[in-house]
This record gives structure tokens, sequence and C-alpha cells, in this order.
């Protein structure tokens, strides 16, 4: 089992959102893999937890890899669901199927596994989180 491809996922991920031009028609450049000091104002995407296990077989090394990315917008944008899930779409839609090239072993797939919209901060600020799931080739 190895974790070696974890943080080269991640990063084509993050790079693969930064430039993908329905999401930024949506967020902006409000995409963070380490959320800032202050939290951002209106819709923002920030990648969250994963979750890896091994693929591993006789020919080659192998993870899958569960991850997280949120959807959020704060309580002071007074808004219903409608941003969020837009942006939540546009995120799904940039991930699913892409051909994303990873500095560490081979993407053999990313697909949406589920995801969770809710209210948070007593009922006043909206996310959605999506996870995916991804499966490296290491060999």
């Amino acid at each position: 089992m190895s974790y070696a491809a974890g943080q080269a996922l991640q990063a084509a991920i993050y790079q693969h959102l930064r430039v993908d031009a329905a999401l930024a028609a949506k967020v902006g450049d409000a995409i963070f893999d380490a959320m800032p000091a202050q939290p951002p104002s209106g819709v923002h995407v920030a990648l969250g937890p994963e979750i890896m296990r091994d693929a591993s077989d006789a020919s080659a090394g192998g993870a899958v890899h569960e991850f997280e990315i949120a959807v959020l917008e704060g309580v002071e944008a007074g808004g219903g669901f409608a941003a969020v899930k837009e942006a939540a779409a546009a995120v799904s839609e940039a991930l699913e199927g892409a051909a994303l090239v990873p500095e560490r072993g081979h993407l053999v797939g990313i697909w949406l596994l589920r995801t969770r919209a809710r209210r948070v901060e007593n009922g006043g600020a909206r996310r959605v989180d999506l996870t995916f799931r991804a499966r490296i080739d290491l060999g």
C-alpha cells in the first residue's frame, strides 16, 4: 500500500479547478486548498478530507482516493441554495471524467459518488459537500 500519489492527485485537482472557466464564472478565484485566516465572502470552494485505500494487485501498486470538495456560502450572503448548487454542479462537471495528469501515478478515472447539501451556522449559511472517488495506478 502506498500514499505516494496523494499529494500529486490533490495538486492536479486544485490546478484543474483553478483553470476551469465554468467554475470561475461562479466563484471567481475563490478556490482554496487551505482556507485563508479570514473566511471569504460569497460562494467559494475548498478542498477537504480524503480517505485512501489500497488498490494494488499482482501487476502494480494502486490506490483509491475518496475525497471531498466543499462549496460554501457564508451567512453574509443571505441567499438560498441556488448559487451554491450551481457552483457545486460546475465542480462536478469539471472533475467527472477529467483527464488529470498527476505528477505521480496514472489517473485511471474520477467519479462523483455523492453530494450533501445543508444549512450550517444556525441555518444562515449554505454548504454542498461533493464526494469523489479517484483510482490511481502506481506501476
